[in-house]
């Protein structure tokens, strides 16, 4: 699948359309001071298409919010496999603790921010980074518990994405020694410990 418009492409397609639109207006008011008939150009936009599935900037949509122009992306491949943190005994708290879509990010920096943190799969994740078309994105993270979920039934389950019935760490933490993860075989979330090596895929917001 090939990647749609970049967001930099996007905003200069756009100046190219409302040029296209000031030139029309000004054309129409000219041919009414001399009674022509006015003949206005129509012009559609060059909004990309988001669709879960969809290659888009750097990975793949793995969710669309009620907007309909943000969510997820995953990326392409999983970055192999990590224990959840080296620091398996100290419980972060509510920093890292966030479940809902859209908390995976900020976990992601409490794990890393740890006192004693030098390794974890969160790390992985910031880490992570790809080029496309000249442009790096590099801003990707460890999924929080429902933002994992997201990847099982919106990729792993139709068969995009290229992942395997692995477990899937999150960036929830359940306590001191226990954070989630995910099944990809069934589905199924549990807390298992850190300590544990499992499966990272980074995701990135859009």
């Amino acid at each position: 699948m090939e990647y749609l418009a970049s967001t930099r492409i996007g905003r200069v397609m756009m100046l190219g359309i409302v040029a296209m639109l000031a030139y029309s207006l000004l054309a129409d008011a000219a041919n009414q001071r001399r009674g022509a008939k006015v003949k206005s150009i129509v012009v559609e936009s060059a909004v990309p298409t988001l669709t879960v599935g969809n290659a888009y900037q750097g990975g793949i949509i793995a969710y669309i919010d009620e907007t309909g122009q943000h969510g997820l992306i995953a990326a392409t491949d999983d970055q192999g496999e990590a224990k959840w943190s080296n620091v398996t005994t100290t419980e972060i708290g509510t920093t890292a603790q966030g479940t809902a879509i859209g908390t995976g990010a900020s976990n992601t920096t409490a794990i890393i921010n740890q006192t004693g943190h030098n390794a974890s799969a969160a790390k992985v994740c910031a880490d992570y980074s790809v080029d496309v078309d000249g442009t790096t994105y590099d801003d990707w993270y460890l999924p929080s518990k429902d933002e994992l979920n997201q990847l099982y039934h919106n990729l792993y389950k139709e068969g995009v994405g290229g992942f395997g019935a692995n477990f899937c760490w999150s960036s929830s933490e359940c306590g001191a020694t226990n954070a989630w993860n995910q099944n990809f075989y069934n589905g199924s979330q549990g807390n298992y410990s850190k300590n544990y090596s499992n499966r990272v895929r980074p995701v990135r917001a859009f």
